[in-house]
């Protein structure tokens, strides 16, 4: 029978416990959680600062009409992207509809000549996002993986490569470990090697350094900047940040930016004020570290193992599918609203419970969140 693999796929994902769902939620802060009448406290939220609980004036046309390169690109664009580029320092930003968006797509296209590709190298950390390591699948570039954070295998790897264009892709921080990328020394290897660098710094902006500009302000600017407004900033869409060159090339061979609607004017002026909240959100940052300084010690004290890390995602890994759904299931009996983050997702046999915090949490929040993870795991 045709597309018989249809079933055989869902029934293999559902007997190894790695069957997705959707939750449909009636309410949602970054402190609370309503689902199916029932509150719970949230720590699945990646509303760090809790902008998103912000009331909004919205203003703007609701869609841009056509693709930026037709009639799409206004002037409320062009004012937000110059405001990202003097926040950070680069010459030219582009606006994406995502995050997956604009990753997948700046790869594509800077090695989107098979010509190009034969001399290029994509040196890419085992634990990079999916929309990198797609990105690089369907470039031309050879795409090379080294151990997470391993600055060693990376020096390696470059020492072995031949290839005339060389581009490091890390994370700012790790979506799914919470831990930080050693920027500097990768830095200096990109630097030594003649490569280029590129970072995603979605977890990390708003939250890393103290005007909340992300793994810029730890003294590295990478060729290319990639920051997205669906976290921290509590919005939706995304940006490049790169030299006047580069975004020229981009407009060129971007196939995600030539076709696409460029983003709604209302949601990009939208964004431009939650931008401008995120910098000027410096109680809510003092909040958010005195979250994550309280959680991971407490953790410690009560025995809990997780995952060494400084942001406010703080991993507990269980191990197979089944533990990290039992947890789960739990926690919700207990209030506490947590995913079970599964293979592939995560590596095999690293199936986890990510916690997140944010700024709109209280040690009392925090403290039943551990009671019952003690009690669960």
């Amino acid at each position: 029978m045709a597309f018989e693999f249809i079933d055989a796929a869902l029934n293999s994902r559902a007997a190894a416990s790695l069957l997705r769902h959707r939750q449909c939620i009636d309410k949602v802060s970054a402190r609370e959680i309503e689902v199916g009448g029932k509150r719970y406290l949230n720590f699945a939220s990646n509303d760090y600062l809790a902008l998103a609980d912000q009331p909004l004036n919205l203003t703007g046309q609701p869609g841009s009409r056509s693709s930026a390169l037709v009639t799409g690109f206004q002037s409320v664009h062009a004012a937000f992207e110059s405001q990202l580029c003097e926040a950070f320092g680069y010459e030219s930003a582009l606006l994406f509809a995502s995050g997956f968006a604009a990753n997948t797509s700046v790869l594509q296209a800077l090695f989107n000549d098979p010509a190009v590709g034969r001399e290029s190298e994509l040196f890419q950390d085992k634990l990079n996002h999916a929309s990198l390591l797609d990105g690089a699948l369907h470039s031309q570039a050879r795409l090379t993986r080294f151990n997470h954070n391993d600055v060693g295998h990376l020096r390696a790897r470059l020492e072995k490569s031949k290839a005339k264009h060389k581009l490091i892709v890390t994370e700012g921080v790790f979506s799914m470990d919470g831990d930080c990328a050693p920027l500097t020394d990768i830095a200096q290897l990109a630097k030594t090697h003649n490569a280029w660098l590129m970072v995603d710094d979605a977890h990390a902006l708003g939250v890393v350094g103290d005007n909340g500009l992300g793994s810029i302000e730890r003294g590295v600017k990478p060729e290319l900047l990639v920051i997205t407004f669906g976290k921290a900033m509590a919005c939706q869409g995304a940006a490049v940040l790169c030299s006047e060159r580069v975004q020229q090339y981009l407009l060129q061979f971007s196939r995600e930016y030539i076709y696409s609607t460029a983003m709604s004017p209302m949601l990009t002026d939208i964004a431009s004020s939650q931008f401008a909240q995120l910098r000027s959100a410096v109680s809510q940052r003092a909040a958010l570290k005195d979250n994550i300084a309280y959680f991971t010690q407490t953790a410690a004290q009560l025995g809990i193992a997780v995952m060494p890390s400084v942001t406010a995602i703080q991993p507990i890994v269980l191990g197979s599918a089944d533990n990290a759904l039992a947890a789960q299931q739990q926690l919700k009996a207990h209030g506490i609203w947590l995913t079970a983050i599964r293979p592939p997702t995560v590596p095999q046999n690293a199936a986890r419970l990510r916690v997140t915090l944010t700024a709109a949490h209280t040690a009392q929040d925090i403290d039943a969140l551990l009671h019952a993870l003690k009690e669960a795991i």
